[in-house]
C-alpha cells in the first residue's frame, strides 16, 4: 500500500470520528517516520549487518556472513564465488577482499 493511500485512510478515519485529532496526528507521525526509515533501511542495514560468521564457515566465514546479512543461503554464495573464480579469478579476489575488510562477529 502506498503512503498516500495510508494517509487517505487515516484522514477518512478521522473524518468518520473513529480517530481523535490527537490519535490522527500520532498515527500520521508514525507513518511518516516509518516511511522515511524504510527508505534508508535496506542498504544501511545490510552494510551494518555484514560480519564474517563464526559458525557457518568453510574458510573464513565470508559466505556465512553474507548469507546472514542478505537472507540467501550460504551455499548459494559459495557457488557464486566458485563460478566467479572460474571466470578469471574474480571470485577469489573478491573473497580475499571481503576476508580482509569485513570484520568477524
Amino acid at each position: 500500500m502506498a503512503l498516500s493511500d495510508d494517509l487517505n485512510k487515516l484522514a477518512e478515519l478521522r473524518a468518520s470520528g473513529a480517530l481523535t485529532e490527537e490519535e490522527f496526528v500520532s498515527a500520521k507521525a508514525r507513518l511518516l517516520g516509518a516511511q522515511s526509515a524504510r527508505a534508508d533501511e535496506p542498504v544501511s542495514a545490510a552494510v551494518n549487518a555484514l560480519r564474517r560468521s563464526r559458525n557457518d564457515r568453510v574458510l573464513s566465514g565470508v559466505c556465512g556472513g553474507m548469507a546472514r546479512a542478505t537472507g540467501v543461503e550460504s551455499w548459494v554464495w559459495r557457488l557464486l564465488f566458485a563460478v566467479l573464480f572460474i571466470f578469471a579469478g574474480a571470485g577469489l579476489l573478491l573473497y580475499l577482499l571481503l576476508w580482509i575488510f569485513v570484520p568477524s562477529e
